[in-house]
């Protein structure tokens, strides 16, 4: 493969990676706020399930990438399509991590300094859970807060998995 190739799918990989935080957004505030509110609103509960309803969502969005990645090599190599599918992988692993981890502490873990930038993004996940409803709730991106979600004093962070319900 050339380097050509090469530079493309990395373009295309973060592309899609980027694209993927409109298609989170879009599927959070109309899919589950909307009709699967009954599988979003476990997420919205506190509780003390390891999993939730809501774990549904990992499964469903998991597909395209999943079936991407498999047809791109075993349907007869197409780095075009493996790389579509690695972003949707990528976006998928941050989501993993920050979303799950770093924000709902599902694994105990979390990063010593806290950037301004992780600062905004957890601080609007928080707002977005102090509604347990489908209804008035707003933040429903994961990669972009805008400024408006800067803590207003200093951050804490919630110390366990349900004060972040």
């Amino acid at each position: 493969m050339d380097w050509k190739i090469i530079a493309i799918c990395a373009l295309i990989t973060v592309g899609t990676f980027l694209f993927w935080e409109f298609v989170a957004w879009f599927s959070h505030k109309y899919i589950m706020h909307g009709f699967l509110w009954v599988w979003h609103k476990s997420h919205h509960s506190v509780h003390d399930h390891v999993v939730e309803k809501n774990d549904l969502f990992a499964v469903v969005f998991s597909l395209p990438s999943i079936g991407l990645i498999l047809y791109a090599t075993y349907g007869g190599f197409n780095p075009y399509l493996l790389s579509v599918g690695l972003g949707i992988f990528c976006y998928g692993l941050f989501y993993l991590v920050f979303h799950d981890f770093i924000v709902h502490q599902r694994i105990k873990w979390r990063p010593k300094k806290k950037s301004r930038y992780l600062q905004r993004m957890i601080n609007a996940h928080y707002i977005h859970h102090s509604k347990h409803t489908k209804e008035d709730c707003e933040a429903f991106g994961f990669l972009y807060a805008p400024k408006k979600y800067e803590p207003k004093r200093e951050f804490k962070y919630r110390e366990n998995r349900q004060a972040t319900q």
